[in-house]
């Protein structure tokens, strides 16, 4: 295969995985939808040195399938404001290699958004894994 088809098979896996994420998205209860304001969700293939530093000591590349970026909802007071969007990113690569079954990959990604989400709106790891999102 051509480097050129390559690239435009790679293309079409990253925007069909794109699309995934935003059904999860589009899934989302009404209300927890409109907590969404300010917030930036992305895909990256892969997680970056930054990203695994940010994460955490425990961190791996393989197992990192998302990441939430910014100052929870429950923990923002009076002074918040003016400030640039919280950010969740969504990593591609972590969660193709890990799950191989379509369906897999679909309950995943809706699992990782809605547990980056739930960070957003203040959970922590135990309340997320009681909620069946760990």
């Amino acid at each position: 295969m051509s480097e050129a088809a390559k690239e435009r098979v790679e293309g079409a896996r990253r925007r069909r995985f794109e699309r995934l994420v935003g059904r999860a998205l589009d899934e989302m209860p009404a209300d927890v939808a409109a907590m969404l304001d300010n917030v930036d969700v992305v895909v990256e293939d892969e997680p970056q040195p930054h990203h695994l530093e940010a994460s955490g000591p425990e961190a791996t590349p393989g197992e990192l399938f998302g990441l939430y970026e910014g100052v929870p909802r429950a923990e923002r007071d009076s002074s918040y404001g003016l400030v640039l969007p919280d950010k969740i990113t969504i990593f591609r690569g972590p969660l193709e290699r890990a799950f191989r079954s379509p369906s897999a990959i679909v309950r995943e990604v809706r699992i990782t958004v809605a547990h980056e989400l739930g960070h957003h709106l203040g959970l922590d790891e135990e309340r997320l894994d009681e909620l069946g999102l760990g």
